[in-house]
C-alpha cells in the first residue's frame, strides 16, 4: 500500500466518528425501548495489567472468547446483538479497549501491533483466562495474529475477520472506498456504506440501531490514538512488522472469514492470509462487505460455533 492509502484508512476512522454523531441521535428514541441486551448492559471494568489500566467487559458463561476491535474503534462499536448470540452459544464474551481507546489508559509505550498484542496477553493473564479463543476484526485481526505468535500458550483458536496478512504489502482499498475516503465532503451514509455493500441498507441501519442498545455509545477513540493505530497498521500491511512473517508458522487452528465485497481491506488480503496460515479455513460471503459478520450473522455464527467447538 502507498502512503495515500494509509491516509485513507485514517480518514475512514474519522468518517465513522462523523457517521455515529449524525446518525445515532436520530434513532435514539426508538432504540432505548428495544428488548434487553446482555452485551449492551454489561458493566465496563478496568484492570491493572502492570502499570497500565485496560478497560474490558465480560459476560456469559463457558469457554472465553476475547474480541479485538479494529482501527479507531472501541468496545461500543461491536454489534450487541452479535455478541449476545455468541454468549448464547455457551461462551464467555470478553471485550477490551486497546490502549488509549475508550476507558483504557494510553501509557507511554509506542502504539504498535505487537504492543496491543502484549496488552491483550496481559489482560488474558490478569483475568485468569485459560487459552481463550480470540476473535480479531480488521486491525484487531492483525493484533490477534501477533498475539498468537508472541504468546502461543495464551491462545487456543483464532477467528480472523476482514483482516490482512503482514508478510508483504497488502491489497489496497478499492476505487469505491478511495472515492469516499478522499472526498473533500464525504457523505456520512457513503462512509457507513464502506462497512456494508450496496443493497444491504436495511442491515446497515439495523447495525446502527443496535449500537444504541447501549446508552450513549462512544464508538471511536481520540484522534491522536487513531493516528497512532494507523501507523501501527501501516507497518503491518507493508510487511515491515517482524511478527508478520511468523504467522506462517502458526500452530493454532484459524478461521479466516471475509466479505468478498469488502472495499476497505479487499478480499485478496483474506485469501492470502488463508494460504499463509497452515491448515487455515476460509469462509467468504459473496454479497457481504467489511462488516460481514453483522450482515451474515446467523450463518457466520453457525460456522464459527462449529469451528470453535
Amino acid at each position: 500500500m502507498t502512503a495515500i492509502h494509509f491516509g485513507a484508512v485514517h480518514r475512514f476512522a474519522v468518517l465513522l466518528a462523523v457517521v455515529v454523531a449524525l446518525v445515532l441521535p436520530a434513532s435514539a428514541g426508538a432504540s432505548h425501548v428495544a428488548s434487553h441486551s446482555v452485551a449492551a448492559s454489561a458493566a465496563t471494568r478496568t484492570v491493572d495489567t502492570g502499570g497500565l489500566r485496560l478497560a474490558y467487559r465480560a459476560f456469559g458463561r463457558g469457554r472465553p472468547t476475547v474480541f479485538l476491535m479494529g482501527l479507531g474503534g472501541t468496545m461500543d462499536a461491536w454489534d450487541p446483538r452479535f455478541l449476545d448470540a455468541v454468549a448464547a452459544q455457551g461462551r464467555r464474551v470478553v471485550l477490551l479497549d486497546h490502549r488509549g481507546m475508550g476507558r483504557s489508559q494510553r501509557g507511554r509505550a509506542r502504539i504498535t501491533i505487537a504492543q496491543m498484542a502484549d496488552d491483550a496477553a496481559a489482560l488474558i493473564r490478569r483475568l485468569g483466562l485459560r487459552r481463550p479463543d480470540v476473535f480479531g476484526w480488521s486491525m484487531g485481526g492483525m493484533v490477534a495474529q501477533s498475539l498468537a505468535v508472541r504468546h502461543p500458550r495464551r491462545v487456543r483458536r483464532l477467528v480472523l475477520a476482514a483482516t490482512a496478512p503482514g508478510h508483504r504489502a497488502g491489497v489496497p482499498p478499492t476505487p469505491r472506498a478511495l472515492a469516499v475516503l478522499l472526498s473533500p465532503d464525504p457523505s456520512p451514509v457513503d462512509a457507513l456504506g464502506l462497512l456494508f455493500p450496496p443493497g444491504a441498507e436495511a442491515l446497515r441501519d439495523r447495525y446502527v440501531a443496535n449500537l444504541l442498545l447501549r446508552r450513549d455509545p462512544v464508538t471511536t477513540g481520540p484522534a491522536a490514538e487513531v493516528v497512532a493505530q494507523v501507523g501501527a497498521a501501516s507497518v503491518w500491511l507493508a510487511g515491515e512488522d517482524p511478527d508478520g512473517p511468523r504467522v506462517a508458522r502458526l500452530r493454532q487452528p484459524a478461521l479466516v472469514a471475509a466479505g468478498v465485497l469488502d472495499d476497505v481491506l479487499p478480499f485478496g488480503n483474506q485469501a492470502r492470509l488463508a494460504r499463509l496460515i497452515p491448515r487455515a479455513r476460509l469462509v467468504a460471503y459473496e454479497d457481504a462487505g467489511h462488516a460481514f459478520m453483522f450482515q451474515k450473522r446467523i450463518d457466520f455464527l453457525r460456522r464459527m460455533d462449529r469451528f470453535l467447538g
